[in-house]
């Protein structure tokens, strides 16, 4: 395979299984030809009930993802920890390759209601979705700014500026303001030639959902099927691709038309 890009890192958040979106969207990048520093917290898939989470993934995947002949690191990280971004950092300056890009895809949901939302678990979803993610966003431009290079930043949202989304009010509102967070700063880091958008990949197939899932979501996909972490890992590729560099500040709704 001959590299469509040479030396260049891309930074992935929550790629902890094998079947998921962030393992998608590294597979995707490695096969252009980007460098990989992926992180992942197999604790949290674990208790969250994937099947396919399991402690071996992480070198497994290095391994994988190596075979496109890239190089690829990874570490294991909890982006609630107050200095998750600060050594996640430190761990990425050490790889040989330039900062390039930052896909931010790790998540933290617990689906409640209002009537059962506590303060515990508000903060829990705050410092994982709003938080730790926004503060390793800013901390990655900074770096990029201090070496006058150019960058992508690709987050991911859950649709919540498409249309109300009750039952799941933690979740949705830490969501959303990453939606916020999105335009905001794409203004502010336009002059540095570093572009920020925000994907809503829809209802997708990880792994987790069952039968009596996938027959009630799929009559509402006027495409007659449901997305695929593939579907989200292929325009992550073209937002972070040179043909996407006047694209910034952008929700994208990529979701095969879904309504509900």
């Amino acid at each position: 395979m001959s590299k469509l890009v040479k030396n260049q890192l891309a930074v992935v958040t929550g790629a902890s299984r094998s079947k998921g979106i962030g393992a998608a969207i590294c597979r995707e990048l490695a096969s252009s030809g980007f460098d990989i520093f992926f992180t992942h917290l197999t604790s949290y898939d674990q208790n969250t009930g994937y099947e396919d989470a399991n402690h071996n993934f992480a070198e497994n995947f290095k391994h994988e993802l190596r075979n496109y002949g890239v190089k690829a690191e990874s570490m294991e990280l909890d982006l609630s920890d107050h200095d998750a971004p600060k050594r996640l950092l430190d761990e990425v300056e050490k790889m040989p390759s330039q900062l390039s890009i930052l896909v931010n895809n790790a998540t933290f949901c617990v689906e409640v209601s209002h009537e059962e939302v506590t303060m515990e678990l508000f903060d829990r979803h705050c410092a994982v979705n709003v938080t730790g993610t926004c503060i390793l966003t800013v901390e990655f431009a900074k770096q990029l700014k201090k070496e006058q290079h150019s960058g992508r930043i690709v987050n991911f949202v859950s649709g919540q500026d498409k249309s109300p989304q009750p039952g799941n009010i933690a979740y949705i509102t830490t969501k959303g303001a990453i939606s916020a967070f999105t335009t905001s700063l794409a203004t502010d880091l336009a002059s540095s030639h570093i572009t920020v958008n925000a994907i809503d990949p829809g209802p997708t197939d990880s792994g987790c959902m069952d039968k009596q899932t996938q027959d009630f979501l799929k009559q509402k996909f006027p495409t007659g099927r449901i997305g695929t972490p593939e579907d989200a890992a292929r325009l992550v590729s073209f937002l972070v691709s040179d043909a996407a560099r006047w694209i910034t500040g952008q929700i994208i709704h990529s979701d095969g038309g879904f309504w509900d």
